[in-house]
């Protein structure tokens, strides 16, 4: 009796596990291809919805907005009022935006649609993260992360495919209206399948919500503008200068606060602060590269949104086939080979695109480039999960895993940002060959920042055996990497 009894258990807790991969991975989906699928169907929103070349840019800068400035806070509210409970309204939120999005009768109004979307984002996105490892064994969220971390891959990378191919062969409608039978669907899941946890149960830091999330939009809201107004615009100028003091006062203030949003005391680890270092700078120069290299293949060598996005399959869509492998060699290795080994790679192949790139060059010549970007890719997404939350006692995974996407969030601004800003010095739309001028050396700069993620995340501890993180109320978080035992 006590062996069926141990078989049931195993098998609920097993069930359970799956619910959460499915149910987080939609979301976390949704969330992640909202950051780039506007892209390539800007031209169409701009002929049916008007406005000028700047709003088009704030229909896909308010979503990043929103989003990147209230992810911490997202987190805070799910660790104090129940991260399920959080979770369901974020995506409840995401889904109505969406829904308002497709149906908007106007610029305007799209971008107010946008915006909200980016406040469901930032409340359920961060949480995924936490939900998925509490429904998980210790011993087995290195694989489970390689698949939830080859889903948000896919999305992030697969954005230009799909919003071109959606808006090419049906109508611009189609990039938000794809997102409302997911939520809808993924709703009663989410209430009916998934756990309720909580974090601390501390109140909420009010004043450290108000400094990150003021800094934050500062920041964001420089970097999305300086590429348009100009690096020397005295709004964007004010922007950034606010932001950075608004941040420097949010790590004084949480140095000295008894129970802050985000303890400065986890940046003490090594294994904490040298996968959110990777995790920043590997974004800026993915981000940046995935924006440049979308428009060389259409502008350039001339596909069409969708002919573009399939011969990028071979980068983007190799998550889907290395990650989940990923995954299982960082429950077995650890994470800080398999995460520095990805980033290496990523900086080869694009430093090998920078080297092959031309005004006509073939596709055959690019395919090493895009395949080696791909591995990369792959080999860092499913590990820097863990490590992650590995590296935090798990009353603090909810804000761990808000800080690193906030992180992630800001390395995509900034790439984008960077990048844009070095091709308009070198290149430019006149011509092809003006426009290779502006790529090549954006993407050396992409290539290099990418390989300084890569030593940042071998400053990260090595294995130590089968640990976990410091739970005792009075420790500090030890400096452990896996949660992986045997």
């Amino acid at each position: 009796m006590s062996q069926e009894t141990a078989a049931s258990g195993t098998t609920t807790s097993r069930a359970r596990a799956v619910w959460a991969l499915v149910i987080t991975s939609v979301a976390g989906f949704m969330a992640a291809l909202d950051n780039l699928v506007v892209t390539t169907a800007l031209p169409s929103i701009r002929q049916d919805l008007g406005g000028a070349l700047d709003d088009l840019e704030w229909t896909v800068s308010a979503y990043t907005l929103t989003f990147a400035v209230l992810l911490m806070f997202g987190a805070a509210l799910g660790d104090r009022f129940g991260r399920r409970r959080l979770f369901i309204a974020g995506l409840a939120v995401f889904t109505g935006a969406s829904a308002a999005a497709a149906l908007a009768p106007g610029i305007g109004s799209l971008i107010a649609a946008r915006a909200v979307q980016g406040v469901g984002a930032a409340v359920m996105m961060p949480l995924t993260l936490t939900l998925l490892t509490a429904a998980v064994p210790a011993a087995r969220r290195g694989t489970v992360y390689g698949i939830w971390g080859a889903v948000n891959g896919l999305a992030v990378a697969s954005g230009p495919l799909i919003g071109g191919s959606l808006t090419e062969h049906v109508s611009w409608h189609w990039i938000f209206w794809l997102n409302v039978p997911l939520g809808l669907v993924t709703l009663p899941l989410a209430r009916l399948r998934l756990a309720e946890s909580y974090g601390t149960g501390a109140r909420l830091d009010i004043p450290g919500t108000l400094l990150a999330s003021g800094g934050l939009f500062g920041i964001v809201y420089g970097l999305v503008r300086g590429p348009a107004d100009g690096w020397t615009d005295p709004v964007v100028l004010t922007a950034l200068s606010a932001g950075g003091a608004l941040l420097a006062g949010f790590v004084g203030y949480s140095s000295r606060a008894a129970a802050p949003m985000l303890p400065m005391r986890l940046f003490r680890s090594r294994a904490f602060s040298g996968i959110n270092a990777a995790s920043l700078l590997m974004f800026v120069g993915m981000f940046g590269s995935i924006f440049l290299l979308s428009q060389y293949m259409q502008g350039v060598l001339g596909y069409s949104p969708t002919e573009a996005g399939l011969r990028m399959l071979p980068w983007t869509g190799m998550p889907m086939l290395v990650a989940p492998v990923a995954g299982i060699l960082s429950d077995r290795i650890g994470g800080r080979p398999v995460v520095a080994a990805g980033l290496f790679l990523q900086a080869a192949g694009l430093g090998y695109m920078a080297w092959v790139a031309t005004a006509d060059a073939s596709y055959a010549v690019q395919l090493p480039a895009l395949i080696i970007s791909g591995v990369g890719m792959a080999l860092y997404f499913a590990p820097a999960a863990n490590l992650v939350m590995s590296s935090v006692r798990p009353q603090e995974q909810g804000i761990a895993s808000g800080a690193n996407n906030a992180l992630r969030e800001v390395g995509g601004a900034l790439g984008i940002a960077v990048m844009s800003s070095i091709f308009s010095a070198q290149g430019g739309y006149e011509s092809a060959q003006s426009f290779v001028d502006g790529l090549r050396p954006a993407l050396v700069t992409g290539s290099a920042v990418v390989a300084l993620a890569a030593v940042a995340a071998l400053v990260i501890p090595g294995r130590r055996g089968a640990g976990h993180p410091a739970t005792t109320a009075g420790q500090e978080p030890a400096a452990v990497l896996e949660t992986a035992s045997r």
